[in-house]
């Protein structure tokens, strides 16, 4: 997605958004984001929540792909001893 949108700077440097790039980014307010200058771009990316992060870790798997995965560690481990 390409999203472009003109911005303004404020007298103290601050830079105002559109709602347009706020919704698409999910801006709220207390939202953090890291600012990067690459040549004469400035790009601002949100930083996700640690909660947006954890919801990302898990997968559902079967009982039978746990078995294999812990037989194998158990194997490995014994195997280095």
């Amino acid at each position: 997605m390409v999203l472009e949108e003109k911005l303004k700077i404020g007298k103290k440097g601050e830079i105002f958004t559109t709602k347009k790039i706020r919704e698409a980014l999910g801006l709220r307010p207390d939202t953090y984001v890291v600012a990067s200058v690459i040549g004469d771009k400035l790009i601002i990316r949100r930083i996700p929540t640690l909660e947006e992060l954890l919801d990302n870790t898990f997968a559902e798997v079967e009982w039978e792909e746990v078995e294999k995965l812990s037989e194998s560690m158990q194997k490995r481990i014994i195997g280095d001893e």
